[in-house]
């Protein structure tokens, strides 16, 4: 976190501020000639000794590095530095980063498979380097300083010890969280003059002022002309995962797996599974019809991990959703942030300091409704976007379709006019960056957790955009090229691979299946001194909770009241932790 000229208490104060992303150990670099700061918070997981601090400085001082995140390949990296003559003094990875950038500048990005956010100081040319990994695992945000500067950190609350930092919600990025739950813009974050560095992109600052970010990495899309073969594009795919997996399993601490007895989670159990005993954990919930405990029950038994289940009890989540909502910082919908984290912290409480999750499949594979739907879309495109724009935001319709619209039409063109194609682009570089995936950072970093996604390593990223939608929606099935996989080389049981896809919000059930759940929601929701009055919703909650409700039929503007019921609940809470003050 660096601040021109800043005093060196403001500095301590946003570290204090994310502690919890690194409980292990703190460092602080300060440059007062150039007006310079870093500090970092360390969750240690590689090289657990005092090597591994950081900043870290490299040995002829030309770079001053601060890297949050994991490099998977820093084994590789390492040998072909050492033999270019850099010479090591730990096992950490964040020292092959620090030698990388300082042996081929910026263009060592290029060279780094993993998730990272980063920022690096050149100090003998008065530059400072911003970068973040090419699928967005790692937040990186900025803001500009009142007397000039730029302060940036790997979550927003960091900012409110900043003085003179007042946090104001952006209007825009409000509507587009209420119809989409999130905030899908690439660069615009929930509060004004908050921004964020999109996923592969870089950024340099001189002087204390940022240059415009540049993308270091951009998606090779598909083309359905691609003739290489079925078979051979699996065997690939298989290859490529198996060797991102086994090093996310790299790690000094112990490791387990989310598993949830769906295919994402499953094969990438079962890929651990043939380098090393594992340990995977599930979850349940009470009061709901939705438990896939016995799935993960039956991969558990076919991979043979050291299984384990946790039962979550809507209470636990509304005891503890007023205190989970400072994580929300940079506001998004995704009620998994809630329950995750409570899963999480009991893996915590077992000893597990890194799990493997399967995030990032289902946008790179095809896995969900809409890719089917965009295949089978007729008609203009501006019709077609604006029948996909009514599947993303069918909570409110209208207000955002020009930005979504536009956003897509690039989408279009960078893929040929390929609708899959243009989908798996939003999918994969607006709504996983800003929102599932910051499910994944924000609810295993505030438990002190690393959570991996293989699925969204570079390499696997890359050649799945390369896949053509014809391998992925086949046979009447999603994702097909991974269920062939999966049974090509035997990974899993059919009851596995050829299981439909699942999904549900049990957020939503709760608040249709529990009272108790129902009536701590309303009291919220409904409260004068909230939201609802201010978005002119008071009619449609109203009608919700106490009519019973599900939605108004289109045209008129609200088509799912549990889903905006759940955003504006979140809303409600959030403005209570960030705009009381």
């Amino acid at each position: 976190m660096p601040g021109s000229r800043r005093d060196v208490a403001d500095i301590a104060a946003m570290t204090q501020t994310i502690a919890h992303r690194g409980p292990d150990d703190q460092g602080t670099y300060v440059d007062d000639s150039a007006g310079v700061a870093l500090a970092h918070c360390r969750l240690s997981i590689i090289d657990l000794s005092s090597g591994g601090h950081q900043p870290m400085i490299a040995d002829d001082n030309s770079v001053v590095l601060v890297f949050n995140g994991e490099l998977y390949n820093y084994v590789e990296l390492k040998r072909e530095l050492e033999a270019l003559g850099r010479r090591f003094r730990s096992r950490s990875d964040t020292e092959v980063v620090l030698n990388a950038l300082a042996q081929w500048g910026p263009t060592a990005l290029g060279r780094f498979y993993g998730m990272f956010a980063l920022a690096a100081w050149y100090p003998h040319e008065g530059k400072l380097l911003l970068a973040r990994d090419p699928m967005g695992m790692k937040p990186l945000y900025c803001t500009p300083l009142a007397g000039g500067g730029i302060v940036f950190a790997s979550e927003v609350k960091a900012f409110l010890a900043l003085r003179g930092f007042k946090p104001e919600i952006n209007p825009r990025s409000l509507q587009q969280y209420l119809e989409f739950g999130y905030v899908f813009d690439e660069q615009a974050t929930f509060l004004a003059g908050v921004s964020k560095l999109p996923p592969g992109h870089a950024m340099e600052i001189v002087a204390g002022r940022a240059g415009q970010p540049y993308a270091y990495f951009s998606a090779s899309v598909s083309r359905e002309s691609n003739e290489v073969p079925f078979e051979q594009t699996v065997d690939e795919l298989h290859a490529t995962l198996a060797e991102v997996v086994r090093q996310h399993l790299v790690a000094d601490v112990p490791v387990g797996l989310l598993l949830s007895g769906g295919l994402d989670s499953s094969i990438i159990a079962a890929l651990a599974a043939r380098d090393t005993r594992v340990t995977t954990i599930s979850m349940g919930f009470s009061e709901s019809a939705i438990d896939e405990r016995s799935f993960a029950r039956t991969v558990a038994g076919h991979i043979g991990s050291d299984h384990h289940e946790v039962l979550i009890h809507h209470r636990e989540l509304a005891e503890d959703l007023a205190e989970v909502v400072w994580y929300f910082d940079d506001l998004f919908a995704d009620w998994g942030t809630v329950s995750t984290r409570v899963l999480y912290r009991k893996c915590r409480e077992q000893g597990i300091k890194v799990v493997l999750v399967g995030e990032g499949s289902d946008e790179l594979f095809g896995g969900y409704p809409i890719f089917s739907a965009a295949q089978q879309m007729r008609g203009p495109v501006l019709w077609r976007l604006f029948q996909l724009y009514r599947r993303y935001a069918g909570r409110r319709y209208g207000g955002q379709f020009p930005a979504f619209a536009s956003i897509m039409r690039n989408y279009l063109a960078w893929s040929g006019g390929n609708m899959f194609d243009a989908v798996r682009l939003f999918e994969s570089r607006n709504q996983l960056p800003s929102n599932y995936v910051m499910k994944v950072d924000k609810a295993s970093m505030s438990v002190s957790v690393e959570a991996r996604a293989p699925y969204l390593d570079r390499r696997v990223a890359e050649l799945a955009y390369a896949i053509p939608g014809r391998h992925l929606l086949a046979e009447g099935a999603d994702k097909f090229i991974l269920r062939r996989m999966a049974e090509r080389h035997r990974l899993l049981p059919q009851e596995i691979t050829r299981r439909p896809k699942f999904g549900a919000s049990i957020a939503a059930s709760w608040m249709d299946e529990s009272d108790e759940f129902r009536r701590y929601a309303r009291e919220i929701i409904l409260d004068r001194e909230g939201w609802v009055d201010r978005l002119s919703l008071r009619g449609a909650m109203t009608d919700f909770f106490e009519g019973r409700r599900t939605g108004y039929r289109f045209p008129r503007a609200i088509g799912i009241f549990s889903n905006l019921a759940w955003r504006l609940l979140l809303l409600n809470l959030w403005s209570r932790k960030y705009l009381a003050a």
